[in-house]
């Protein structure tokens, strides 16, 4: 470990929480608060927008006062990721009780639920998102990715059972990377609803979970998909799409702050130049990426819409095409972490942009759920977790190793479509 490393894992270590006394209490007290009030504005600004002074105002510092718990920005955003990682990871512990993997997920999503609960009345501290933790440079990177890897390995052991033996561990890894996607996501569209109301949220979201949207007689197909017949014709020529694919690649693996306009511009070999002559800046270029996948998204569900009147076939159809897409030479879809990078009003934008294209999928289920080739469920809450299982498909080769391309729509559609614990 370098001199660097040891300095930051230093300071993060003193951000979590510990057993004190005396002058040491009042010191923890104090780091945690300032942990908390960073979360907060992290959430609302990101890394890029979190400064010393905002979080100083915020607790009733100076500046240099809270430099005396953390010398830098970014040890203190790591020291938030740190502390949101260990508040879910105990949820995990807690879950991993329960005697077999259905109860373990129920467990853990009545904890999360109740978590999110508590943050909003106030009984609990804010907790940062961990969308924006890939924002992050070495060696503040390295260190809570580390975190994550090892939080995420204890997810995928609550799916560890004789009874379930035939799921392999490249299984186990895709479940527990479509749970941990619907507490990512749950966190923004669970706003919507009254807190009083989160009960019943919860009860939908196992539901689901458990027992997919099959209606009686209705089974999985795993189908092929031809993404030439729903989208427009590619046009390789084209600067600006080219530019767009990059981007939005970049975005997904480095965050709004690694995705620099010198890596875009090295990637695709052109100076950066050509960037400002297609944006004006670096956000207008986060949400012409958005409104690209906006687009993408729309195509294939009136494409998918117009082939068949079964809506069993059509939510299949719709999940095969956006995960193939998610493969293709024209894809990923942005990953919806992107949107903790933009300004407020571009962000909210975005936001109900998203919610439009999610409602199509509500629609589906709807309709699906009047004609009988559906399971009664919360049409709603439905296509928000649909949305969730598709967003984390763009992540499948850092989470699912050893999958291919060719096997992500059954990894990722099949559990999300017909229950996580069906063979």
């Amino acid at each position: 470990m370098s001199a660097s490393d040891r300095e930051v894992t230093t300071s993060a270590s003193r951000a979590r929480p510990r057993k004190t006394s005396g002058a040491d209490t009042k010191y923890a007290r104090k780091q945690q608060a300032i942990i908390a009030a960073a979360s907060e504005i992290l959430n609302r600004d990101g890394v890029k927008g979190m400064t010393l002074a905002s979080v100083a105002s915020r607790v009733g510092l100076i500046t240099t006062s809270v430099t005396y718990y953390f010398r830098k920005k970014e040890e203190l955003a790591v020291a938030c990721f740190l502390d949101a990682i260990a508040r879910v990871d105990a949820l995990v512990e807690a879950a991993a009780r329960e005697s077999d993997p259905p109860a373990r997920v129920q467990r853990l999503l009545k904890l999360w639920v109740e978590l999110r609960h508590k943050v909003i009345s106030g009984e609990e501290p804010p907790i940062a998102l961990f969308g924006d933790m890939r924002t992050l440079q070495k060696p503040q990177r390295t260190i809570v990715g580390d975190a994550y890897r090892r939080f995420f390995a204890r997810l995928c052991a609550l799916f560890e059972s004789p009874e379930l033996g035939w799921l392999t561990p490249m299984h186990r890894a895709a479940r527990a990377h479509i749970l941990s996607e619907q507490i990512l996501w749950g966190v923004i569209w669970l706003r919507r609803y009254d807190p009083d109301d989160f009960g019943r949220v919860y009860t939908r979201m196992c539901d689901i979970l458990l027992h997919g949207f099959a209606g009686p007689g209705r089974t999985w197909q795993n189908q092929q998909i031809a993404l030439d017949e729903m989208l427009p014709a590619a046009q390789p020529s084209a600067a600006q799409e080219t530019f767009l694919i990059a981007a939005t690649r970049l975005i997904n693996e480095r965050g709004y702050r690694g995705a620099s306009v010198e890596k875009i511009s090295e990637r695709l070999n052109v100076t950066k130049g050509s960037f400002y002559y297609h944006h004006d800046a670096k956000d207008d270029l986060v949400v012409a990426c958005f409104k690209r996948s906006f687009e993408t998204m729309r195509a294939i569900q009136r494409a998918v819409l117009a082939r068949s009147d079964d809506h069993w076939e059509q939510l299949m159809t719709l999940a095969a095409a956006l995960f193939a897409y998610q493969i293709s030479e024209r894809g990923p879809l942005l990953r919806t972490s992107a949107l903790v990078a933009l300004p407020l009003s571009m962000r909210q934008e975005m936001i109900e942009a998203y919610g439009q294209v999610s409602n199509r999928f509500a629609g589906v289920i709807a309709d699906g759920i009047t004609s009988g080739a559906m399971r009664a469920v919360d049409p709603m809450i439905g296509a928000q977790m649909f949305s969730a299982t598709l967003n984390a498909s763009a992540e499948y080769r850092w989470w699912v190793p050893g999958a291919t391309g060719e096997q992500i729509h059954e990894l990722y559609a099949k559990p999300m479509l017909v229950g996580m614990f069906s063979e």
